[in-house]
């Protein structure tokens, strides 16, 4: 699983011209899913993600939370994490998780999320021709990926 997860002001993604989801402060976050992926990496991640401290403090340190400072979540699913670009110039989708799966595993994440953070949580719609608009903040963008975070949990 990869989540590309940008620190924002504000943020929205729209589905045929009707905003589906929008935060103020907190985090987008892109999530890919793999063919091999399961809720183990849905938990892992989503707990590195909420507890990552990026968010300034009182002396301008990057020391805080999402849940520190109450922010938000937009999750928005996008397989294209995934586009192997080592041959060619057509990017292959083949480790890409297949949609039943991957919508599943998407659903899951959205749903440990909730769970895990007190304020809102927003998501775009699987599979749907999306526009995400966004404020970066900082800007501040953080690439987490399951196969680098649990092998070194386990000291692989």
């Amino acid at each position: 699983m990869r989540l590309v997860i940008q620190r924002v002001r504000n943020a929205n993604v729209t589905v045929e011209g009707k905003i589906v989801g929008e935060i103020s402060q907190g985090y987008l976050v892109l999530m890919g899913v793999c063919e091999t992926d399961t809720e183990f990496e849905c938990e892992k991640l989503c707990d590195k993600m909420i507890n990552l401290r990026i968010f300034s403090d009182e002396n301008d340190k990057t020391n805080l939370s999402i849940k520190d400072v109450e922010g938000e979540l937009l999750i928005v699913s996008q397989f294209t994490l995934y586009a192997d670009c080592r041959k060619g110039n057509r990017p292959s989708f083949i480790n890409a998780g297949n949609p039943d799966k991957a919508n599943r595993l998407y659903e899951y994440f959205i749903g440990l999320c909730r769970e895990r953070i007190k304020t809102r949580v927003e998501h775009g719609v699987f599979g749907a021709d999306m526009r995400v608009s966004l404020v970066n903040d900082g800007p501040f963008t953080i690439i987490l990926d399951s196969d680098e975070i649990i092998k070194k949990k386990k000291g692989i």
